[in-house]
């Protein structure tokens, strides 16, 4: 008998959870609908945390020094063979003030 008991309180666990997960999916696509700045028709002073008129504000890492919004990629890759990494890390080592410091003290 108490093994149907807990079968059943994780069954309607399980429904409870699966509810939400629904639930959050339908309003997070509503959201993200109108992320660049318009107002979402869910969001019409039913959840006050989330604002129904948001100003798209970029991340300062995605603007450049005048206040532009960068355009292009901002990670590139190139391939590089292990020789030329290595000296690559060899020199910013040598460089580096901590280098200098334990020169000093040996």
């Amino acid at each position: 008998m108490l093994h149907l008991l807990y079968i059943l309180a994780f069954t309607i666990l399980a429904f409870i959870a699966v509810g939400n997960l629904i639930r959050n999916l339908i309003m997070f696509s509503f959201d993200r609908g109108t992320y660049p700045g318009g107002s979402s028709p869910m969001n019409q002073g039913s959840y006050p945390y989330m604002s129904s008129n948001k100003q798209f504000i970029p991340h300062p890492e995605l603007l450049d020094s005048a206040g532009n919004i960068i355009k292009e990629p901002l990670l590139v890759m190139r391939s590089i063979n292990v020789e030329d990494a290595r000296q690559q890390l060899d020199a910013l080592y040598e460089a580096s003030p901590a280098k200098k410091v334990e020169n000093q003290e040996g």
